[in-house]
């Protein structure tokens, strides 16, 4: 290929071959009875769809530039050989053949090649963000490099708190009210920027530090989609302003100790039960986990089962705005007043130690007939059994956060990895000037710009209303791909790289968990993108 046309219509071919050979395998998961019957390729079709929609996301940008056009044929080049690999030895369960894919011989030849791989290594690539969006990348990125990364590795390293200064300013920079309608004292004004500007954002913010800065302002977030979804005027002029100013902190308690990513089934309960002066109200009971941010939190975003024992599933399930007390450390006590009958209310909260993702915390909370009044019950009487489609709301938003954390994590340990390439010497020369080096460096390029890419083009389907499978994509491949980059990053430090005093081993640690949280990676696969793939086939 001698052109800058004919490539990008090569690459373009590339992705519709791919699609195509996809499209035959979920058309086989189908006829075989669906995502239940065969995970295997249910999980292996998920990821796949997903590399093509990135693939995809990224013949646009490919059209920005050469340097571009020379990321975007690398990452089609390596979708193909994954889709490739994945089918070979798999034939009868795909009920398709890579054959087809051989169209794209010459240009996975010439754009898996390691010399043009390593070629990208010091050539990432620019955002293309428009000017407003430019600046607000350039606004939390300062913050992140001035008040987040001074504090990033003493508070992993101590397993310490999030320090307060980082929250009240990015509340005085007005980033806990980038999804509050204006109305309400935040800064949304509905459309594609709203969600652009909370990826650009978190990405940032990521860069310096995940459990310190990219995951605050997703607390907040999720409640506040929550109640625009289901939560009466009342509500929503009630909290909607605190949340925007970090007047009130949020945590998410929806993971149970034996109820995972089947939210559906959770068993916490909210009973009906008479407040101190007789008021309506709830009794809360039972244990919560993995609630992040749960000891400094002012108020828990709690879902629990409202139903009888004979409405099961979602269908039972209310979300409540929970208060508590602020507490710090890594467990905490609280006890409400007694009401009429002598009951008092408790609460108490745990902090789970976690290999990274450290500073927020993860917190195991019990509730002991804690009293919540009606009015905090998500939507009143109407929200009644509706808690579940408000959180999934919520959540669906949090995928596509989680994809943007995890391109700022791999664009740290990328920048991390370029810097140490250039200045150590092996064997008398610069790790850089070493070609696995490079294409390694290049590899994690063209991943962290798809990642971007992508994430942009799935903030522009939500703020359309659209994008839930596409949100669930982003997340399963983005994050998946930032264990590597992490990996080869902390593999060009070398020994070094396994050394808390780099910041790369922090990054490494941290990558791990964003498969996990926001949907676990298989849930997601299996419950949410095969499904979805499936119902659009069918």
């Amino acid at each position: 290929m001698t052109n800058f046309s004919s490539e990008l219509s090569a690459a373009g071919d590339a992705v519709d071959l791919a699609a195509a050979v996809v499209g035959t395998g979920v058309r086989h998961l189908v006829n075989g009875g669906g995502p239940d019957s065969n995970q295997a390729l249910a999980y292996d079709l998920a990821h796949a769809s997903a590399q093509v929609a990135a693939a995809r996301a990224m013949l646009s940008y490919a059209t920005k530039g050469e340097v571009e056009a020379r990321i975007t044929n690398a990452f089609v080049a390596e979708v193909l050989h994954d889709l490739i690999t994945r089918i070979v030895g798999r034939e009868a369960l795909w009920g398709a053949s890579a054959a087809p894919l051989r169209d794209a011989e010459s240009f996975l030849g010439e754009f898996r090649a390691p010399e043009f791989v390593a070629s990208l290594a010091e050539q990432p690539g620019l955002s293309h963000l428009d000017d407003e969006m430019t600046m607000v990348a350039e606004t939390f990125r300062s913050f992140a490099d001035k008040v987040i990364k001074p504090h990033a590795e003493r508070v992993h390293r101590e397993n310490a708190d999030v320090p307060e200064e980082i929250v009240q300013g990015l509340a005085a920079m007005g980033a806990f009210g980038l999804s509050v309608p204006a109305e309400f004292g935040g800064y949304s004004e509905g459309g594609s920027n709203e969600y652009v500007g909370m990826v650009v954002a978190t990405e940032e913010l990521s860069r310096a530090s995940l459990g310190i800065g990219g995951s605050l302002i997703t607390r907040p977030e999720i409640l506040a989609r929550a109640l625009i979804n289901g939560g009466t005027q009342a509500q929503k002029a009630q909290w909607l302003p605190l949340l925007a100013t970090a007047e009130v902190m949020p945590a998410v308690a929806v993971t149970e100790p034996d109820y995972g990513s089947d939210v559906a089934n959770i068993k916490v309960t909210a009973t009906a039960a008479p407040g101190p002066d007789g008021e309506a109200g709830y009794v809360i009971n039972g244990v919560k986990t993995w609630c992040t941010f749960g000891a400094r939190a002012d108020v828990l975003a709690l879902l629990a089962r409202t139903g009888s024992d004979q409405v099961k599933g979602h269908r039972g399930l209310s979300l409540f705005i929970v208060p508590k007390p602020r507490g710090e450390g890594h467990a905490f006590a609280f006890a409400q007043p007694a009401r009429r009958d002598g009951t008092i209310g408790k609460m108490e909260g745990r902090a789970i130690d976690t290999i990274g993702y450290r500073g927020m915390h993860s917190y195991e909370v019990a509730l002991d007939n804690w009293w919540v009044p009606a009015g905090n019950l998500v939507g009143e009487a109407e929200g009644v059994g509706k808690g579940f489609a408000m959180q999934m709301a919520g959540f669906e938003n949090g995928r596509l956060q989680t994809a943007a954390r995890a391109v700022g994590v791999m664009q740290a340990a990328y920048e991390a990895a370029l810097d140490y390439a250039r200045n150590r010497k092996v064997f008398g020369s610069h790790i850089i000037d070493y070609q696995l080096t490079r294409m390694k460096l290049g590899r994690m390029v063209m991943l962290i710009q798809a990642g971007r890419q992508f994430a942009y083009h799935v903030a522009h389907l939500m703020a359309d209303g659209k994008g839930t499978a596409e949100a669930a994509m982003v997340k399963a491949y983005v994050c998946k791909a930032a264990e590597w980059v992490t990996r080869e990053a902390m593999q060009i430090h070398g020994g070094m790289g396994y050394a808390e005093e780099f910041t790369v081993s922090r990054l490494f640690v941290d990558a791990r968990v964003l498969s996990i949280f926001e949907g676990a990676d298989e849930t997601l696969c299996l419950k949410v993108i095969a499904r979805r793939l499936c119902e659009a086939t069918g």
